[in-house]
């Protein structure tokens, strides 16, 4: 669809539609919560609260040391709600993270009215998380963060690390697209038919969880409608497994919008451009790449995805000037509803996955002592 003639197409009307159909979602969440899909959080508190943003430390104050343990900062993806990283205690990274003696941290992005649609990429990627990080010295954590994020959040994740490399401890990518050609990306050809993301972003300042989904399962059918069923059925038979698949559902329904700028700097200095990938993602009076980012590094990749295949991170890994780096493969779990979730809410992920990169962190700080 031609930009000039977007607003037209949809109008306010359809715009409206839109907004109906994401309120209409979250009912569905909130119906499948109700009878007993809902996450079983690990107890947090909020630090610090600012427009976008709600800076959590989980665990009671009791169980926190001053200066005690290293500390992560988990990045979410801005589209949805973060309990994905701890969706119930047998699958929660964060109790993972808890279990090894982390001081665990979340930016948990918050949604935006209307007039605040001018957030960005240098918003989310830079001052947000460096709020953040001024959040956990002031509760008496570490100078330096293990910053961790998956998909969308592991971009805002890669964006810090590059522009603050010496406040990282270590960057940890997981399926995070930060290559994005014709062949790595299932999003090249909307891309390709939308001259500009600009005139979608104006006809809704916040566009909408729900056009977000459209527009994935337009790009990946697989992923995003026969993967799930598919997963569905084989959990039939297992009740652990079912729980969990439900309960990722629920979490699909709990979604909120992108700022408008923020949506067109994703689609255009991004996917359509690869900027950062190429050395080129302009933010303030930074251009960043690859190449900036200097921490020690380890990213996690689905050689199965269509949705983020190897190819559109693995060349980024290669690419950065990290000294110690690290690759490692998920191979999928049943019970996990999508398998691009997987790596944060799958029982293999827990007894196989995440038990090599606590053992990746601990070489790590065994090599610079």
């Amino acid at each position: 669809m031609q930009a000039s003639n977007w607003n037209t197409a949809m109008g306010a009307l359809g715009a409206q539609a839109l907004k109906n159909m994401d309120r209409s979602r979250k009912a569905r969440g909130e119906m499948l919560e109700r009878v007993g899909y809902g996450p079983q959080q690990t107890p947090s508190t909020v630090l610090h609260t600012e427009p976008g943003l709600n800076v959590r430390r989980y665990g009671a104050p009791a169980d926190i040391t001053p200066n005690g343990g290293p500390a992560v900062l988990i990045v979410p993806a801005p589209i949805k709600r973060p309990y994905i990283w701890d969706l119930a205690p047998d699958i929660s990274v964060v109790r993972r993270f808890l279990e090894r003696g982390y001081r665990v941290y979340l930016a948990e992005w918050v949604a935006l009215p209307d007039t605040h649609d001018h957030f960005g990429l240098d918003d989310y990627g830079d001052h947000l998380l460096e709020a953040c990080r001024g959040a956990i010295a002031a509760d008496g954590g570490p100078d330096q963060v293990v910053v961790a994020g998956h998909s969308l959040g592991g971009i805002l994740a890669a964006i810090h690390s590059g522009l603050h490399p010496d406040a990282m401890r270590a960057t940890i990518l997981l399926e995070s697209p930060l290559h994005f050609t014709p062949a790595s990306s299932c999003f090249a050809r909307l891309i390709d038919a939308t001259p500009h993301a600009r005139p979608i972003a104006d006809t809704f300042r916040q566009v909408p969880g729900v056009f977000l989904n459209m527009m994935s399962a337009m790009a990946e059918p697989q992923a995003f409608q026969w993967e799930r069923w598919t997963d569905r059925m084989l959990s039939m038979t297992d009740p652990q497994a079912l729980v969990t698949h439900m309960r990722v559902e629920r979490w699909t329904h709990d979604e909120f919008p992108l700022p408008g700028r923020l949506f067109t700097e994703i689609v255009e200095s991004l996917y359509r451009h690869d900027a950062f990938m190429q050395g080129k993602l302009a933010l303030g009076n930074r251009t960043i790449g690859p190449r900036d980012l200097t921490a020690p590094l380890l990213s996690v990749v689905d050689p199965r995805s269509k949705l983020i295949p190897p190819e559109a991170l693995v060349p980024f890994h290669d690419a950065t000037a990290s000294p110690r780096k690290q690759l490692l493969h998920y191979e999928g779990d049943v019970g996990v509803n999508l398998q691009h979730v997987g790596v944060l809410v799958g029982r293999s992920a827990h007894a196989r996955l995440w038990p090599r990169i606590f053992d990746w962190l601990d070489g790590m700080d065994a090599a610079q002592t």
